[in-house]
């Protein structure tokens, strides 16, 4: 089949599997094109939850699933590919969290949600890269412990008066981009607004003219009264910006700014899966119940 036809059958399939199929902004162009919703992993699984799907295909990585699955128990979700992992939730495990938790008795744990639903079970609320600044401020304490990203963490004690303690963790590909990077980038279009990610590191960020999520990414550059943009990010969220704006221009701020995770779903995959009805993801109930705490005090938090 040719992606025309691969995307029919795609269609066809969730119409017969009363099936929702989301996308994360990383995907390949041909799988978010074929979703019936783009966006981050918390806002999908959100909105995923309030549709009457029965089953959700989530066209991510594995912690994007195991969110779906936390707040949509009742339904089925399907991960294309099992083995599109995260390498930052990777860099914790909740009993490494117990353990460092025995040692900050009493210190609130921050957990970004780029993590597993072991380790989200282990901690006292959630954040998303949007959030993450007016959740720290919520806590009643000087402390907190924030996981698994460093730079996340490095970027919210910017704009908060706390002391928060590091997790050395980080997303491998935010964390390679360099300001020199950034420097020549400008330099080839000056321009242009640099737009970065709280994933990527302070001296990425410093040079930064905007900082934002990637649903935040999204609502500035379509707002914007700029033309140019360049964007500090991974780089498949270049196709929902030029299909956003098609009038305004988006370069990459390094080439080398793709995650391989995120690029394992083709279109044949999410038919296998469709047709198979697998691999399901599916949270044990005990873990469900405990992660679900966490995000729900997240959202909570009233947005600054």
């Amino acid at each position: 089949m040719n992606v025309t036809e691969m995307k029919k059958r795609v269609r066809d399939l969730l119409d017969d599997r009363e099936a929702v199929m989301l996308a994360h902004n990383y995907q390949r162009p041909e799988v978010q094109d074929t979703a019936d919703m783009c966006g981050d992993s918390l806002g999908l699984s959100i909105q995923a939850g309030r549709t009457p799907a029965k089953v959700i295909v989530f066209c991510g990585v594995h912690f994007m699933a195991e969110t779906a699955s936390i707040v949509s128990p009742d339904k089925t979700v399907l991960l294309p590919r099992p083995d599109a992992g995260c390498p930052m939730a990777d860099t914790i495990t909740a009993p490494a969290l117990r353990a460092r938790k025995k040692e900050l008795p009493g210190v609130p744990v921050v957990t970004y949600v780029n993590s597993t639903a072991q380790v989200k079970a282990e901690s006292d609320i959630c954040c998303t890269s949007a959030n993450a600044v007016a959740v720290v401020k919520s806590i009643q304490s000087d402390r907190v412990l924030m996981t698994p990203d460093r730079n996340l963490a490095q970027y919210t004690q910017r704009y908060v008066d706390k002391e928060i303690l590091l997790w050395d963790g980080c997303c491998n590909i935010h964390d390679r981009l360099t300001a020199q990077q950034v420097s020549r980038a400008r330099a080839s279009h000056p321009e242009a607004e640099v737009v970065a990610h709280p994933e990527c590191r302070p001296e990425v960020l410093d040079q930064a003219d905007v900082i934002r999520s990637t649903s935040g990414m999204l609502d500035h550059c379509a707002k914007s009264g700029r033309e140019a943009f360049i964007i500090a990010t991974e780089n498949g969220i270049l196709h929902q910006l030029r299909k956003q704006s098609p009038d305004k221009r988006f370069y990459q701020a390094s080439r080398n700014m793709v995650c391989p995770n995120m690029k394992l779903t083709r279109l044949e995959d999410v038919i296998e899966a469709l047709e198979t009805m697998g691999p399901v993801v599916k949270v044990p109930e005990d873990v469900r119940v405990k992660a679900l705490a966490a995000v729900e005090r997240m959202l909570a938090v009233p947005r600054d």
